[in-house]
């Protein structure tokens, strides 16, 4: 038999579609970014002068586009990021649910497989950062990390975090935390540039339940 497509409306290639569109929406952020780069201005720079007169140093209608637009945009990104989060939860419980199936199958006496426990606990997030951009929180307990779980680390290094946030630049991960007893599914996409430390702007601590 030959190599079956997923299907377009399969959880898996909906959640492809939105991260693109993630990664869209942060590619024109960027651009309409650097148009107020251009100008020497931010979101809250003023546009008038001391006497109140607009300034002239500046293309004032072009900074007030791109900051309606960027306005817009992170209200966008801050939807399909929530998108993202829903269908990462169909596709991991679906992916739970088969290797729950595929370890009762292989082992006699066993039809249920064990939660993978947290192994981080997050110690604080940065404002305006690719972690808070994606709704991670402080005192979240992360249970996986992309396809990092507790088994994948042999000591309390959290090493492998580094060096799959170091290979991933630009390019989203999936999330699944613990918060206040309940389980959320986050992408999250380490991105250089964002104004402090790091690509993720969240400092993550091993955890031991």
């Amino acid at each position: 038999m030959g190599y079956t497509l997923p299907s377009p409306d399969s959880p898996a290639e909906q959640a492809k579609r939105l991260m693109d569109q993630k990664k869209n929406i942060e590619t024109e952020i960027e651009t309409h970014i650097s148009i107020l780069k251009a100008n020497q201005s931010t979101m809250q720079s003023p546009l008038v002068d001391t006497d109140g007169f607009p300034r002239a140093d500046i293309d004032i209608y072009a900074v007030r586009g791109a900051r309606v637009r960027i306005i817009e945009l992170r209200n966008d990104l801050k939807d399909v990021t929530a998108a993202i989060g829903k269908a990462l939860e169909v596709i991991y419980d679906r992916s739970q649910s088969e290797q729950s199936e595929d370890t009762s199958d292989r082992t006699e006496g066993s039809s249920v497989s064990k939660e993978p426990k947290p192994f981080a606990r997050v110690d604080g997030v940065a404002p305006g950062s690719p972690a808070a951009d994606a709704g991670l929180c402080r005192e979240d307990l992360i249970v996986k990390f992309g396809q990092l779980i507790s088994t994948s680390f042999a000591s309390e290094s959290l090493a492998p975090i580094a060096e799959l946030v170091g290979a991933s630049e630009n390019q989203s991960i999936g999330i699944k935390a613990l918060r206040k007893g309940q389980s959320v599914f986050l992408s999250l996409t380490p991105r250089k540039g964002w104004g402090g430390r790091g690509m993720l702007g969240c400092h993550i601590v091993p955890y031991s339940p």
